[in-house]
């Protein structure tokens, strides 16, 4: 199946391990879910945990719409965000230091921090959290406990001792539990000391990442909100480290690296 044959540039990027292509929306074709589906397949596809289409925004540098690889659409990545502002610097003739990306969690400022060659480190204002009471969830192998938190998108934070082998299995059962209507994003967090945790994330629509950005800030004011840990806080990922410090709202810091361009055929 071909997309009237058309030739659709993209740009793919990481942040920590968290991998995304980045579409102009005017290539879009029609079913832009499975086209989405057919390039983030990592294996007949270019491979990526989602595209970020860019649209025109008449209140921001930029309007990006978040397709998971499954086709889904979700309200945010901050890590997804924190590549579009790579992009747009990447792609900018003049320097600017403070990006503003309108996301379908609201416009979140991208701040610049460092620039090397294709590699960016930004700041994000992810907004203010909303954090529930730690509460029961049942499922196949028993109750287990989590803090669900908004960060805009959902979450549910569970703290572990250790990463069991099968994590994976018992999160995506949480990810789909009936209680959790439009899914949810899981996170499994093993605290290493006041300022430092380590995070595992089953993201809806992907299955498990290198690393995730509203993840990681969803983690950290779990973390705090119990009393585990304090602000700032260092997230320990798979795919590297990000910083997270809430104030009144959350910041989210760490790199972004512009990977390459090409076209894909469809």
């Amino acid at each position: 199946m071909t997309f009237n044959g058309l030739r659709i540039p993209f740009a793919k990027a990481s942040a920590c391990g968290n991998d995304f292509l980045i579409i102009d929306g005017s290539a879009a074709p029609p079913d832009m879910a499975e086209f989405t589906r057919r390039i983030c397949d990592r294996h007949n596809g270019v491979g990526a945990d989602g595209v970020e289409w860019l649209f025109p925004a008449e209140d921001a540098d930029i309007h990006a719409r978040l397709l998971n690889a499954d086709g889904s659409e979700a309200e945010i990545s901050g890590n997804g965000t924190r590549c579009v502002a790579a992009y747009l610097a990447f792609s900018a003739e003049a320097q600017k230091e403070k990006i503003v990306i309108r996301t379908g969690a609201g416009l979140k400022t991208c701040t610049l921090t460092a620039r090397s060659g294709t590699q960016y480190g930004f700041e994000i204002a992810m907004g203010r959290p909303q954090v529930e009471e730690d509460r029961p969830l049942k499922i196949a192998a028993g109750e287990v406990r989590g803090v669900p938190v908004s960060m805009g998108n959902p979450h549910f934070v569970m703290f572990v001792n250790e990463f069991a082998p099968n994590w994976q299995k018992q999160a995506t059962e949480i990810s789909l539990h009936r209680e959790f209507k439009n899914g949810m994003n899981v996170e499994l967090v093993k605290v290493l000391d006041k300022q430092n945790i380590e995070v595992r994330f089953l993201e809806r629509g992907v299955g498990e990442t290198q690393s995730s950005g509203t993840g990681s800030s969803a983690a950290a004011v779990a973390s705090i909100a119990t009393k585990k840990a304090e602000s700032p806080l260092r997230i320990h990922t798979p795919g590297g480290l990000q910083a997270v410090r809430w104030e009144t709202e959350v910041f989210l810091r760490g790199p972004a690296h512009i990977l390459c361009e090409g076209e894909f055929f469809g």
